[in-house]
């Protein structure tokens, strides 16, 4: 099955950590850089990147900015192609 062509300008602290996920699954090597493993819980899934960030103890600003870099890298590469 195709996944559905989702685009977003910017990556937000209201987004769930699956809506995340379904956005692009590589970012879940960012959250697993931060020591955050909540990509392979189910309960992470429905968890919004706020809450998850306060559950591990992580600046969430930091969090969305290194979120956001690593999407908005991934855009420009697919433009260029």
């Amino acid at each position: 099955m195709k996944k559905e062509n989702k685009t977003i300008n910017k990556i937000n602290k209201d987004m769930t950590i699956k809506q995340l996920l379904d956005l692009d699954e590589n970012l879940a090597q960012v959250l697993m850089g931060f020591g955050m493993f909540c990509v392979l819980c189910h309960i992470g899934e429905e968890e919004s990147i706020e809450e998850a960030a306060l559950a591990h103890g992580i600046e969430l600003d930091f969090l969305l900015e290194k979120l956001n870099e690593e999407y908005n890298a991934k855009k420009i590469k697919t433009l260029k192609k």
